[in-house]
C-alpha cells in the first residue's frame, strides 16, 4: 500500500473526502453524498480511487461498504459509479452509509505505510479470464508520483554545482553549450511532453522519469493506454531543424542515434514489463520532437512500425489514432507493474 494522504471535510453540507500523494500532490476528492470522484486532472483518477478505496478498507466500519450510493451523471471532472473506474471498486460507491468520527470530521490526515501484495497473474488467453494484478516483492517506490524531467533536472543541479555559481551565471549569460545546459534543456523538453500525455484521458496510465538498471538510465516516459504501451523520449532542440527519413534522424544536417536508442529502450521496457506482469508485452518507441523552429520534417517513418517520430503537439492524436489493443484489466495490470520501482531494476 502507500501512505497516501486523506482528509474528511464536512461544512457549508459538504461530506467529502479529499486525498493526496506522499508527496502532497492533490488527487482530487470524493463526494460522501453522491459516490462522485471530482479531479481537475482526469489521468489522477485510478490514483484518487485507489487512496480513497485503501482509506475507506483500513478506517471506516464494514457496513459502509454494503449500500449501493445513487447513480448520477459525471461532468468532465468526475468520475461517475457507472463508469469503469468507479464501478471497479464497490468501496467508494458506498461511501454515503459511513459514519464520521470525530477524528475525520477534523480532517487529520490518515495514511498507510503498509503494502498488500495482490494476486499473481495468469497470461491472457481466449476465455473470458481476466488478468489480474501481479504479486512482487517488498521494498519498491512508487513511480506514479515522480515528476517529469526528475532525473535530467538532478543531472543538470549536479552539473550546475560543480560548475560553480561564478561559472554557471557567466554561462547561462552567454548561452553557452555546457553540460548543466543540455540537461535542462532536456528536462524542459520531457516536461512539455508530458503536459501533452496529461491530457490523454483517464484511460491512459503516464509514468515518468522512470529509472533503470544501475547506470543512470531512465525512460521520459512510459505510457499505457488502450492503444497499447509506449516508451516516450523526448528530444528538446529549440533552434534546430529536425529530418526523418526511416532510421535516420537529422538533427542541423548532423545524424543521431535516436531511432537505434528508442528500439533499444522499447525492446528493453518489454522484456522488464513481460517478465513482472507474467504475459507478452509490446511496446513501440516514441519519439518526441519539442522545438525544432527551423524545421521538422518527416519523409518516411522508422519502417519496422517499432518505432514512431511526431512532434511534441501531435503526441496525443497519435496515440488515440492507434486500433485497440489492451483492455481495461490489462490497461491496469501492466500499469501496476510499471510503477513499481523493482521492475526497471535489472
Amino acid at each position: 500500500m502507500t501512505d497516501w494522504i486523506v482528509r474528511r471535510w464536512k461544512r457549508f453540507g459538504h461530506d467529502r473526502l479529499y486525498a493526496s500523494t506522499p508527496g502532497g500532490t492533490d488527487l482530487g476528492y470524493l463526494d460522501v453524498a453522491s459516490g462522485r470522484f471530482h479531479s481537475d486532472d482526469l489521468s489522477n483518477l485510478p490514483l484518487l480511487r485507489r487512496a480513497i478505496e485503501e482509506h475507506l478498507d483500513t478506517n471506516e466500519p464494514s457496513s459502509c461498504r454494503n449500500s449501493p450510493a445513487p447513480r448520477q451523471s459525471a461532468s468532465a471532472h468526475e468520475s461517475s459509479p457507472s463508469s469503469p473506474l468507479a464501478s471497479a471498486s464497490p468501496t467508494a460507491s458506498t461511501a454515503p452509509e459511513c459514519e464520521v468520527s470525530d477524528r475525520e470530521s477534523n480532517a487529520q490526515p490518515v495514511s498507510r505505510s503498509t503494502r498488500t501484495a495482490p494476486a499473481p497473474v495468469a497470461p491472457p488467453s481466449t476465455s473470458s479470464a481476466e488478468p489480474a494484478v501481479p504479486a512482487v516483492p517488498s521494498g519498491w517506490h512508487d513511480l506514479a508520483d515522480v515528476r517529469a524531467g526528475a532525473a535530467a533536472r538532478e543531472r543538470a543541479l549536479a552539473e550546475r554545482e560543480a560548475q560553480g555559481l561564478m561559472r554557471h551565471l557567466f554561462a547561462r549569460m552567454l548561452d553557452a553549450k555546457t553540460d548543466e545546459r543540455a540537461w535542462r534543456i532536456g528536462a524542459d523538453g520531457e516536461h512539455a511532453v508530458a503536459e501533452q500525455l496529461g491530457r490523454l484521458g483517464a484511460e491512459w496510465r503516464v509514468l515518468h522519469a522512470v529509472r533503470v538498471g544501475e547506470r543512470g538510465a531512465d525512460i521520459d516516459h512510459v505510457v499505457v493506454g488502450p492503444g497499447g504501451v509506449f516508451t516516450v523520449n523526448a528530444k528538446n532542440h529549440p533552434k534546430a531543424s529536425v529530418w526523418v527519413g526511416g532510421d535516420i534522424v537529422m538533427v542541423n544536417g548532423r545524424r543521431v542515434p535516436y531511432v537505434r536508442n528508442s528500439r533499444f529502450e522499447a525492446k528493453r521496457a518489454s522484456r522488464m514489463l513481460a517478465e513482472h506482469v507474467g504475459f507478452p508485452v509490446p511496446v513501440i518507441g516514441l519519439i518526441a520532437v519539442v522545438g525544432a523552429r527551423r524545421g521538422f520534417t518527416v519523409r518516411a517513418q522508422p519502417a519496422d512500425g517499432a518505432v514512431a517520430v511526431v512532434p511534441r503537439r501531435g503526441i496525443g492524436r497519435f496515440l488515440k489514432a492507434q486500433p485497440p489493443r489492451l483492455r481495461l484489466r490489462e490497461i491496469d495490470a501492466i500499469h501496476e507493474v510499471a510503477r513499481r520501482s523493482s521492475t526497471w531494476q535489472r
